[in-house]
């Protein structure tokens, strides 16, 4: 894959993913959320930069909340915020940012809302134990909410409540300009047009140009996929791209 930098780009939002959970890690369930929160991201106009995976081991999820929340405008977390002993993520976070995890009325109020007072025993109400000054996210599907602090949004695991909660807290996020892409089917394989794309791409550094190789009942074959924020020199990359196509294609007599 050949691809420029555009770091530079004008009002760029970032953002990493930090999944937690052993359950991912061990392959017993297969992650259902980073697709979705990166082409979610993507529509609203916030650029995606990482994305981790974590055992649900503290010191692990704080070292890589604290790592990833310093390099991006946001963070979101998946997993880790259920009634059971090893859903420590809201304790991690508090551990992350210094300041001490508790009870929160409000999300006592929300679990009130499902659970009869009889029914909120102690393992429900670990999910309303919120890190003191925290905002939470609203959980329409199951009440048990997620919750923000600092430039980090903890949400559940569960892909359903994942972007349940992912659309209440959407509009409250900063956005930059939306990312445009093309794609064009190259009809050639990913080495026939790699030196030339490369080419292609260091005379058009203000957008993104990738790669990717895939088989058809034709054979092997690769889209070409252009990526900017501004419309103009997207078109200007695509059309160099599809003269480059078309003069490779000549050339192999394809």
């Amino acid at each position: 894959m050949t691809a420029s930098d555009t770091s530079s780009s004008p009002a760029l939002v970032t953002a990493a993913i930090l999944v937690i959970g052993d359950e991912i890690l061990s392959g017993r369930t297969k992650d259902k959320n980073i697709g979705y929160i990166a082409e979610y991201l993507t529509n609203i106009g916030i650029e995606l930069r990482e994305v981790r995976i974590v055992p649900d081991v503290q010191e692990e999820i704080v070292s890589a909340l604290n790592a990833l929340r310093s390099r991006q405008t946001y963070v979101f977390t998946t997993g880790g915020i259920g009634p059971t002993h090893d859903d420590i993520t809201a304790d991690s976070v508090a551990a992350a940012f210094g300041v001490s995890i508790d009870h929160d009325p409000r999300a006592i109020a929300m679990l009130s809302e499902r659970f009869p007072a009889d029914q909120l025993n102690e393992a429900r109400l670990r999910m309303a134990r919120i890190p003191a000054g925290a905002n939470l996210i609203a959980n329409s599907v199951s009440k048990a909410p997620g919750f923000n602090i600092g430039n980090v949004y903890v949400m559940a695991g569960v892909p359903s409540i994942m972007q349940a909660m992912l659309d209440a807290l959407a509009p409250t996020l900063k956005t930059g300009v939306k990312i445009l892409s093309d794609t064009v089917r190259a009809g050639l394989r990913e080495g026939d047009i790699g030196t030339a794309l490369a080419e292609v791409a260091k005379a058009h550094p203000d957008v993104s140009i990738g790669s990717y190789p895939f088989f058809s009942d034709e054979g092997p074959d690769t889209n070409v996929v252009v990526r900017s924020r501004d419309a103009q020199k997207l078109a200007e990359a695509m059309a160099a791209v599809k003269t480059m196509l078309a003069a490779e294609q000549a050339r192999l007599g394809v």
